[in-house]
């Protein structure tokens, strides 16, 4: 993690262009407005940059002002950050910034709010000034809610760029900035999405064995430490048409021989509810809904991936989950089984990545506290499992010690955090050195 310096910044962030009016591009749009600074909102569509001012809280509307990229494009010259916040497609990311770049001033900084594109794919070929410039700044919904604020670096990506970023993101939008690398889907929807991508599967027997997904999503709740959305849950709020494309960017992207490559595709139970629109909340109702009755009241009901069909919502069987924080995945039992196949899945997972992903176990944990909402980040888990019971349980079922448990059990350290004697949070990094974690 790096430090934000506290010396005066070479560049200043005072104004944003926000270059799409979507949820993402409105949220950061009234984020921005909310911290004091003037905003530009732009759209193909008049009316979405009308919805995104109205979006914005009363007594800051002044400091917006809304028109079309076709009509204004030219005055994003005026402006400090242009934010590009379209569609997530290469092709039309890429032709909207060769526009962005011939109408932006120079001392202007450039970013894309993509979830998971990686930044070379979207520089590769533009001009020198652009690829100094730009940097990925990547925002979870709700904007104003969610406090990560992922910054991902170019190759050429200037430092004082970076540094823009990540104090305008920690000291006027109150974000917890997150340093990650230009690999795909970053850090938060690396880790996230393989969680619930490799949920699905990892789901499917226990679903033919009689596990009920209400089950399955308390199992994978608050017992690891995770929002009491659990699995099914978490994925109807996002949507599936967002994670079947999620899926597809990973099938795309991911190293050879990544474990996320098993299961970028959905099993055949959630693509077929994917091809018919049955995609979440958004569409009424994904792996659950709410329906009303004739007498006014509501009925909470379950789409049963096994009978194909809604039923009425049932109660989960917890008796298999012990109380303690994360004692589950240690169960002898059926709920225990699958929390050691989906989550200690997930935590393993994790601890290859860096410094894939990451430079230090430190931004990861931040990235999936602040992003997913868990209680603890992954190395933080593993802490608190105990790294010694964790490496003596993969040895005893023939796994391979994932990268990070290997630099830890080579270095003699008990654990990945420490505290110094001067009483500093200590990291192990993965070197096998200790550092200072940086607040």
């Amino acid at each position: 993690m790096r430090e934000i310096d506290t010396a005066e910044p070479a560049r200043r962030i005072d104004s944003v262009a926000v270059i799409g009016a979507g949820t993402m591009g409105a949220g950061i749009a009234a984020a921005s407005a909310a911290a004091g600074c003037r905003v530009l909102v732009l759209d193909t569509d008049p009316a979405a940059a009308q919805r995104a001012l109205d979006g914005v809280d009363e007594e800051c509307r002044d400091l917006v002002s809304i028109g079309t990229v076709d009509d204004r494009l030219d005055d994003i010259a005026g402006y400090d950050w242009v934010c590009e916040a379209v569609i997530e497609d290469l092709a039309a990311k890429r032709e909207l910034f060769e526009r962005l770049e011939a109408a932006r001033s120079d001392g202007s900084v450039i970013s894309s709010n993509t979830s998971g594109i990686p930044l070379r794919q979207i520089s590769d070929g533009m001009s020198e000034r652009f690829r100094h410039d730009v940097a990925i700044t990547h925002f979870f919904n709700p904007v104003r809610v969610m406090k990560l604020f992922e910054l991902v670096p170019g190759e050429d990506t200037d430092p004082e760029v970076i540094d823009a970023f990540a104090r305008f993101g920690a000291e006027r939008l109150g974000k917890g900035v997150v340093h990650a690398k230009d690999t795909v889907n970053f850090i938060g929807n690396r880790i996230g999405c393989f969680f619930m991508l490799r949920g699905l599967h990892v789901a499917k027997p226990f679903l033919a064995d009689g596990m009920t997904q209400e089950t399955v999503d308390a199992v994978l709740g608050a017992p690891i430490g995770l929002p009491p959305t659990g699995l099914y849950g978490l994925i109807d709020l996002i949507g599936l048409d967002v994670m079947e494309l999620v899926g597809a960017n990973l099938a795309q992207n991911l190293p050879p021989g990544d474990r996320g490559l098993d299961f970028t595709a959905f099993p055949e139970a959630e693509q077929a509810m994917a091809d018919r629109g049955q995609l979440g909340r958004k569409t009424g109702g994904g792996f659950s809904r709410r329906v009303k009755l004739d007498d006014g009241s509501r009925k909470a009901e379950t789409f049963d991936l096994v009978a194909g069909e809604w039923r009425a919502a049932s109660l989960p069987d917890l008796e298999g989950v012990p109380a303690d924080l994360g004692a589950v995945l240690f169960a002898d039992s059926v709920q225990g089984e699958l929390a050691r196949h989906a989550f200690g899945g997930t935590l393993t997972y994790a601890a290859d990545l860096v410094p894939e992903i990451a430079d230090d176990i430190a931004n990861v944990d931040n990235a999936i506290r602040w992003g997913f909402n868990w209680v603890h980040g992954p190395f933080e888990m593993l802490d608190h499992l105990g790294p010694d019971l964790v490496i003596e349980f993969l040895r005893g079922v023939d796994e391979p010690l994932p990268a990070m448990l290997a630099v830890l059990e080579a270095s003699g350290q008990p654990t990945f955090y420490g505290e110094a004697a001067d009483g500093t949070r200590t990291q192990l990094m993965p070197d096998g050195t200790v550092a200072p974690v940086d607040r």
